[in-house]
């Protein structure tokens, strides 16, 4: 795989974008925004961009889908269906083109997508490499609240931690950022470039960002829409005030093994994130604070990974005897 002087394979220093951007209408319109944001970051000597939660098919903000305790009704299973339509198969066309894509700019490219899986869809991150490959994917092991009525859980199969020219690469989706589970997972790998795309634009988003840096000792690069009303045309959130108000002000940032925020929060609209980062900050850092090596107690605190895929049913030839 060639790489182009934005990856400065010589030094540990490198140029990452954090793409924050108003919602797509469709995945085609994602894409789109996907393809403007990449050759900005071409332009930004960015070699790596990420892209908010459910950033293709869609964060159905304000949608409640029909469904109280014990009911549901037709307009909302219409209104599943066509959310269901609106998502990606993985790998599938959509993928095709995203990679495309990273091949055309050579970057990695982290996107959020909605993954349809025969009738249930996740909440999932794609990674793709610069030659267009697709890497492999994150699906949400927890989805939050009213999410799990429309996302199905991941399972520890999909945890997976990268090595690239950039260091070692993982996403945490939203609230799973909240799972101290879930982050020890991905410390021990030695997890680096720290993704976590969201749909939170609260206060305390960013506080919890630069606590994960510093708890990881790991660059943290956070991506979020900046949504208004008229956004989200399908759901309730389009008929309750005005079209021009925000009810997601974005938030995006990116914070390097300090807790030093060297891009964001940016709260003003639409707009490219970019930072240079220096890989040797991870191991200053650990010098003295290694959450899973020299600071861990593990003969008091040990903690078991199931990363086998639990499908809920499988296929054999035969009995075992």
């Amino acid at each position: 795989m060639a790489y182009n002087s934005r990856y400065h394979m010589n030094t540990p220093q490198f140029r990452v974008a954090v793409a924050q951007s108003a919602p797509a209408a469709t995945a085609d319109e994602a894409i789109e925004k996907i393809a403007a944001f990449s050759r900005q970051s071409v332009a930004a000597d960015a070699g790596l961009v990420l892209f908010p939660e459910a950033f293709v098919g869609g964060y159905p903000r304000g949608a409640n889908f029909g469904a109280v305790v014990g009911s549901r009704t037709e307009e909302g299973r219409d209104a599943f269906q066509r959310y269901h339509q609106n998502a990606i198969d993985v790998p599938g066309p959509h993928c095709t083109r995203i990679g495309e894509i990273a091949a055309t700019h050579a970057l990695h490219l982290v996107v959020g997508v909605i993954e349809r899986d025969g009738g249930t869809l996740y909440c999932t991150v794609l990674f793709f490499s610069p030659d267009g490959a697709l890497m492999g994917k994150h699906r949400k092991l927890m989805p939050t609240a009213s999410e799990r009525l429309i996302w199905g859980f991941g399972n520890g199969s999909t945890m997976p931690v990268f090595d690239t020219p950039f260091g070692k690469l993982g996403a945490v989706i939203c609230w799973e950022n909240y799972m101290p589970l879930l982050r020890a997972a991905h410390y021990a790998k030695g997890i680096q470039i720290y993704c976590a795309p969201t749909a939170d634009s609260r206060d305390t988003w960013l506080p919890t960002m630069r606590h994960i840096a510093v708890e990881g000792r790991c660059f943290v690069l956070s991506a979020n829409v900046f949504a208004r009303r008229r956004d989200y045309p399908d759901t309730d959130s389009a008929t309750n005030g005005d079209g021009d108000d925000i009810v997601c002000r974005g938030g995006s940032c990116i914070v390097d093994p300090f807790g030093t925020v060297l891009a964001g929060p940016n709260y003003n609209g639409e707009a490219l994130l970019t930072a240079t980062i220096d890989l040797s900050d991870t191991i200053r850092g650990k010098f003295d604070f290694d959450v899973t090596g020299h600071y861990a107690r593990p003969d008091v605190f040990r903690l078991r990974v199931n990363e086998a895929d639990t499908p809920p049913v499988s296929f054999a030839d035969g009995f075992p005897d």
